[in-house]
């Protein structure tokens, strides 16, 4: 019962800190002056504070259940003071912890500032955003090694949840856009439709970014073996992730060199609900299968191959 809701809140952490920060993100490189603001294309303010709101409480969730799984206590109410103090001064989950949620409380300051300060208030979540959900290497695999091998792996881990945070916070705020009641101005048309050209470029880093720490981390998680993949349940995981990951990569191929032509082409003779529909379910699905790689790299979080291929 504890993995599975050691898992569910592993879940609901990286979907809630990838999505507070790509979509600050999002508003910075895609849109441009008073786009960025008052709710003019996406209701940044209460988007961004509410997300970083419940990234508190699930932190505070996970914590409370770390606590009592490595206390042994039965239940919450078992735990005391000096175990929960223990765990947030003396270790290093603990300490990413606070950082954590000092992180999350700035970036709800920085959100309710959005439509006095639309650029300042997505840049100060951008950055708290990514600092907290760098915290997550410190509860993965990175977190057993030790050395220089240690912060290898942390700083690819890292980059790997910025490049994953960056990438689910534009298809959730494609989606947002494609499913508002507001698309049916030209302007609101013109913005998606530049703002789909300009992720090509961030898109195509972002991929590039996934697929070079995608594999660091298996090297230092497995190392220079494909025999993981077969035996373990942790191989069989990564290979239906790197399976979804394939299909995203089509998705997105799709949605550059047809539906985002399609839009401009559509723009241009004033027609664009075929397109505007066939982008909506590319996105939708695109989302979902993100949703469901991020559901496999919280269970993953939670097994060891080394210790799964010595028991076989």
């Amino acid at each position: 019962m504890d993995d599975s809701i050691n898992i569910i809140l592993r879940f609901a952490l990286y979907i809630d800190l990838m999505l507070l920060f790509g979509l600050a993100l999002f508003g910075i490189y895609s849109l441009k002056g008073k786009e960025r603001g008052g709710g003019v294309v996406l209701n940044f303010e209460s988007l961004l504070a509410a997300t970083a709101v419940i990234g508190v409480l699930l932190s505070i969730a996970a914590m409370l259940q770390m606590a009592k799984t490595m206390s042994g206590v039965s239940s919450f109410m078992e735990l005391h003071h000096h175990i929960l103090e223990m765990m947030l001064m003396g270790t290093d989950a603990g300490l990413t912890w606070m950082v954590r949620i000092a992180s999350l409380t700035m970036a709800v300051i920085a959100a309710l500032l959005n439509r006095r300060a639309p650029a300042i208030s997505l840049w100060g979540v951008t950055v708290c955003g990514a600092v907290a959900l760098g915290t997550l290497a410190w509860t993965g695999h990175g977190a057993m090694d030790e050395g220089t091998r240690r912060y290898l792996h942390f700083t690819s881990d890292i980059v790997h949840l910025l490049g994953a945070g960056s990438w689910l916070g534009a298809l959730s705020a494609f989606v947002i856009l494609l499913r508002s009641n507001k698309l049916s101005g030209a302007l609101q048309i013109q913005v998606l439709a530049r703002a789909l050209t300009g992720f090509e470029s961030a898109g195509a880093l972002i991929v590039l970014t996934l697929t070079v720490t995608g594999i660091a981390n298996y090297l230092l998680v497995v190392g220079q073996t494909l025999e993981t993949l077969t035996t373990t349940t942790y191989g069989a995981l990564l290979s239906f992730k790197v399976f979804l990951f394939a299909g995203m990569l089509i998705l997105a191929a799709l949605n550059r060199f047809h539906l985002s032509p399609l839009l401009e082409q559509s723009i241009q003779i004033g027609t664009h609900a075929v397109a505007i529909n066939a982008l909506r379910r590319s996105m939708i699905l695109e989302l979902l299968l993100a949703v469901i790689i991020m559901g496999l790299v919280a269970w993953l979080g939670t097994l060891s191959p080394e210790i799964e291929m010595s028991v076989d």
